[in-house]
């Protein structure tokens, strides 16, 4: 499956208006006619990224079609709101187990990611809307297809994913190596989100300030670190070891 893609003004405000969810939308530099303002508004009220590219960059994404200074890429699939995905979820189970994504980059990691959480029970992922990987093709076809089976949704800061898991009484735990918790002394069958970090700095200061525990996978070799995909399949299988007895 591809990312589908809008080019044109008209085209990309129809679609804007009803409700398709764009992954983001690329605007011509210098560009400022009515139709881009009205872009721009309605981007602005619905959170939906946008960028301002050279006409080059324009050219190679539409494949020189006529794109009038602005193209779309449609995310492939639907997204639910953080309040939707835990209250849903907690009707039908006492304690869920949720992922988030903390400005993870690489959507082939995220890809996996959500392939191995569908296979291990998991009843969500929260990811960013902007400073992280995008939902694409590529993660489509990384995941064999496990995106579609599992609820994902998009918040504009990962505070306000930890405040709702709060609230709601779920336990946050960071993975990180910044700790001397091994995952094995934590209850992870109890509601749970699980905060992975990016592939370069792990869990954000923030999100490791606010998270209520922490805990790490022993490394017993000299290498210094797991790929983050790797990390987060060995803590969601200890996870199932726990529930499972």
């Amino acid at each position: 499956m591809k990312t589908a893609e809008i080019y044109g003004t008209m085209p990309t405000l129809e679609a804007i208006k009803s409700d398709q969810t764009i992954e983001k939308i690329f605007i011509q530099k210098n560009l400022n006619n009515e139709a881009i303002k009205e872009i721009l508004r309605l981007s602005k009220e619905l959170n939906i990224p946008t960028a301002y590219v050279p006409i080059e960059k324009l050219n190679k994404l539409s494949k020189n079609n006529n794109h009038q200074g602005v193209f779309a890429k449609i995310s492939p699939i639907s997204y639910v709101s953080i309040e939707e995905l835990i209250e849903s979820t907690l009707q039908k189970k006492e304690n869920p187990f949720f992922i988030i994504l903390d400005e993870l980059t690489d959507v082939r990691n995220v890809g996996a990611i959500i392939r191995t959480a569908e296979c291990t029970g998991v009843d969500g992922i929260i990811t960013l809307k902007q400073g992280g990987a995008a939902i694409n093709d590529q993660t489509v076809k990384t995941s064999t297809g496990a995106i579609f089976n599992i609820p994902i949704c998009k918040v504009d800061h990962i505070k306000d994913a930890l405040f709702y898991m709060d609230s709601y009484k779920v336990q946050t735990l960071a993975a990180t190596e910044k700790t001397d918790q091994n995952i094995y002394e934590i209850n992870l069958k109890q509601a749970t989100a699980l905060i992975m970090g990016s592939e370069g700095k792990g869990v954000s200061k923030n999100a490791l300030q606010m998270a209520k525990m922490k805990a790490k996978l022993p490394l017993l070799g000299e290498t210094s670190s797991l790929n983050v995909s790797v990390a987060c399949g060995a803590i969601l299988y200890e996870m199932v070891r726990q529930r499972q007895n």
